[in-house]
């Protein structure tokens, strides 16, 4: 395929951690490629040219691409092509499976994230059918590998700093934490996928371990070699409330400990069906857990 005769992608949150990852998978197949991104443009390449803008403000680069990507924020995402005279035959949108794990969440605000996520899909779904086009939506489950997520690089990078890492003993919840290259392979499939056309998929890793043994894993791979301590809940309840209280922890609700002893899993089934989806086990290494 020639750059002339290349199928063009328009990709919103092209410098996240997700984004990054499937402009390399867009690049490799030969699509010409407008990335969007808030924070300042990188140097162009060879069938990619950088954007700068953010929702609700962005102005696409063009009126028609054969596939739009959204890798960032749903919700803003959404509203933004809701409103746009853009046209493109597939729209490929990434969400979370927290719309299912915290749709009945004791805490207001995990509710309110899950309840946004629902009425972005919809919208999204919506919006494409109104425009003739058709999408499809991905729900990763808990992302790693490109050492910038908010969950297994943030304990990695508390390990490393303390030489320890703190869990209560009851923290053995499932989880099937992804690569972002897997999500990558798989918003790639999607575009040319005919049963994708208005789903919704569940993708989670290619492995499912109890929360305890993923981070004895993360602690593995780094060259420290942090010990995990297991206390008693009560206990692990007191040292994360001083935590608070000194400022020295943030952004870690109530509902994100409990949620360790809850199971957190996902069938990778009709992904697998519809897109060829598989996943890699979870091996990961420094490199996936620490930036720089």
């Amino acid at each position: 395929m020639t750059r002339t005769d290349a199928r063009r992608a328009l990709v919103f949150g092209g410098s996240g951690q997700i984004g990054a990852a499937l402009l390399a998978k867009l690049s490799a197949a030969g699509w010409e490629v407008d990335a969007v991104s808030r924070t300042p443009p990188r140097a162009d390449a060879p069938g990619l040219r950088w954007h700068a803008g953010g929702f609700p403000d962005v102005v696409a680069p063009d009126a028609r691409f054969d596939a739009v990507f959204s890798c960032g924020p749903l919700d803003a995402f959404s509203l933004w092509y809701a409103g746009t005279a853009l046209r493109a035959a597939r729209v490929i949108a990434f969400g979370s499976t927290s719309l299912e794990t915290k749709r009945a969440a004791g805490d207001p605000g995990e509710r309110a994230l899950a309840a946004t996520l629902a009425a972005s899909e919809a919208r999204v779904f919506a919006a494409a059918h109104a425009s003739g086009a058709t999408a499809t939506l991905l729900r990763p489950t808990l992302v790693y590998g490109a050492a910038r997520d908010a969950s297994l690089s943030r304990i990695a990078a508390l390990a490393r700093r303390t030489g320890v890492f703190v869990l209560p003993r009851d923290a053995c919840g499932l989880r099937q934490p992804v690569h972002v290259d897997d999500l990558a392979e798989a918003a790639l499939a999607a575009v040319s996928a005919p049963a994708a056309a208005g789903q919704a998929y569940a993708l989670p890793g290619g492995e499912t371990l109890p929360y305890d043994a993923m981070v004895r894993r993360v602690l593995a791979a780094l060259p420290e070699r942090p010990r995990l301590l297991r206390v008693p809940s009560p206990l692990f309840r007191l040292a994360l409330a001083a935590a608070h209280a000194g400022g020295r922890l943030h952004g870690l609700p109530a509902g994100a400990v409990a949620r360790m002893r809850e199971d957190l899993v996902f069938d990778a089934t009709p992904a697998a069906r519809d897109l060829g989806y598989a996943p890699r086990e979870f091996r990961p290494t420094r490199e996936m857990l620490v930036a720089g």
